[in-house]
């Protein structure tokens, strides 16, 4: 009678801890947030834990001038550093400033000027990996602004 082979827990390659079967998003919806804090345009989150060994997400973001892109970046670092006490195993691009990769080992941050996201177009390369839902959050109203039609019907 032969034996089968022990089972052995997956192991992440990034964090050579056991693997979850659903990676959580948290950690990329905060980077997500901290990208839109900044501006960030065109914010889309991709679960490739399934289609990649890379990492369990990726988020892609557009800046429009390298200054952007590096505030972008200093934004997501300080963000999760403060309150996920994460920090990048690895950064790229800083000094041009036209494409930030930050890698967190699970979360791989692609942050590019219009023209590398338009090159490289990592949509489509990643094209079938699931996309994560993230809303931007809607530009403030300046003081001197008039409240939108529904709001000042409810305040009547």
């Amino acid at each position: 009678m032969t034996e089968s082979p022990p089972v052995v827990p997956l192991i992440s390659p990034n964090t050579m801890e056991p693997s979850q079967p659903l990676a959580d998003a948290t950690l990329a919806l905060a980077a997500a947030e901290a990208a839109d804090d900044r501006k960030g345009a065109d914010i889309v989150i991709l679960r490739v834990t399934e289609v990649s060994y890379l990492a369990d997400y990726f988020l892609l973001v557009t800046g429009f001038s390298p200054v952007q892109v590096k505030a972008i970046a200093r934004s997501i670092e300080a963000k999760l550093s403060v309150d996920h006490h994460r920090h990048p195993k690895r950064m790229e691009g800083q000094q041009e400033g036209r494409w930030v990769l930050q890698d967190y080992g699970d979360l791989i941050v692609h942050i590019f000027m219009p023209q590398e996201r338009e090159f490289y177009n990592l949509e489509a390369f990643w094209g079938h990996a699931d996309q994560v839902p993230f809303i931007p959050s809607a530009p403030a109203l300046s003081s001197d602004a008039a409240p939108a039609a529904g709001v000042a019907a409810d305040l009547c």
